[in-house]
């Protein structure tokens, strides 16, 4: 099995949200077959590969496909960012539908290296906000917005990140593809923008 059968397979499903059981089955198998290709064993060391902003192309993680079942608001892109040399990642998931509710939810969150493939990530605080009130475009131009700490016009919530945190697996990392998995069992599939 190669990557480019594993990305054939994901293409028409929407991130996972048009997935049957059959599609999240053969994704799952195909998935495990490319991990095993991992050209980057110890994908904490490769902070090269690992930094940057990584679009969310495939996952079975329910809760973040829940975000899609609104009738009002749609799912759109979901990022994640990773910052290696600050141990920091951000996640953003843009929210469309009627034009004043398109916006923004985030999680930002700091990691520790665990293993050579676990991170162990903490999250400290959620944003939801609309897109104008924020002024977002783009997840490499709302990043700074958010390392700056200054305050933003949105529902901005400190977490505990003593109870609010996990671990992530980095399965398989190239120049321009990701795969992890999660301490709840979700498959995470992500391309490099």
């Amino acid at each position: 099995m190669s990557k480019a059968e594993l990305l054939g397979a994901i293409a028409g499903l929407n991130r996972g949200i048009l997935a049957s059981p059959g599609d999240r089955k053969r994704v799952a198998a195909l998935t495990t077959d490319v991990e095993a290709l991992n050209p980057t064993p110890d994908p904490l060391a490769a902070a090269d590969k690992l930094a940057g902003d990584w679009r969310l192309i495939y996952t079975s993680s329910q809760a973040l496909l829940a975000l899609d079942r609104s009738p009002i608001v749609k799912l759109g892109h979901i990022y994640q960012c990773i910052r290696p040399q600050q141990h920091r990642i951000y996640n953003i998931a843009e929210i469309y539908g009627v034009p004043l509710l398109e916006g923004v939810i985030s999680v930002l969150a700091r990691f520790e290296p665990l293993t050579q493939q676990r991170l162990q990530v903490y999250f400290e605080r959620s944003i939801v906000g609309f897109r104008q009130w924020l002024n977002y475009y783009s997840p490499s131009q709302f990043i700074p917005q958010l390392q700056s700490r200054r305050p933003l016009l949105a529902l901005d919530v400190p977490l505990n990140d003593n109870e609010q945190q996990g671990w992530l697996d980095i399965t398989y990392l190239d120049d321009d593809l990701r795969i992890a998995r999660g301490n709840e069992g979700s498959l995470f599939i992500l391309s490099r923008v």
